[in-house]
């Protein structure tokens, strides 16, 4: 998703939650074109620095990936639908280091208002037309991710490792 925003100049925030301890993002995911970039320790993402950019942008929909699903991607669903935004949550954009919370995570942020979606999905649903000027490029990066995704399932069955291409 990080690639679709950057092709169809759609803002994206980061925050990292207490880097000290977890690390940074992992350099396989290029945020150096990101509007806004902070550490935390809030669960939630929605921080004044992001209230202040969102309104700065007139933002009313907020696509959101990240982990962990249960906890910060979840406050920070919960607390966005609070202040009326419109949260899609991109099911195969989140992860959680115990799986079985990631589900349980989805269905609390549906059950609270927020649309569950998934990356090709969202990037059509972004571009609506086959001739959209971006589609081209849009549709490349849904091939980009699907060829990722059949590497991934047989790295699984062979090992159980996962490759982040």
């Amino acid at each position: 998703m990080i690639k679709a925003s950057k092709h169809l100049d759609i803002p994206v925030v980061v925050t990292e939650q207490y880097p000290k301890a977890f690390g940074p993002t992992v350099q396989e995911l290029d945020i150096s074109d990101a509007a806004l970039t902070l550490t935390k320790t809030k669960f939630s993402m929605l921080l004044p620095e992001v209230e202040s950019l969102l309104k700065k942008n007139n933002t009313k929909s907020i696509i959101l990936v990240g982990i962990e699903s249960h906890v910060c991607v979840l406050q920070t669903a919960l607390d966005l639908l609070e202040n009326n935004y419109d949260v899609h949550v991109v099911a195969d954009g989140v992860s959680s280091q115990n799986p079985s919370e990631i589900g349980i995570a989805l269905q609390r942020m549906r059950s609270a208002g927020a649309t569950i979606t998934t990356s090709e999905s969202l990037m059509f649903q972004l571009v609506q037309d086959a001739k959209h000027e971006k589609f081209k490029g849009i549709s490349a990066l849904v091939k980009e991710y699907m060829e990722a995704g059949k590497v991934n399932q047989i790295l699984q069955r062979v090992g159980g490792g996962s490759a982040n291409l």
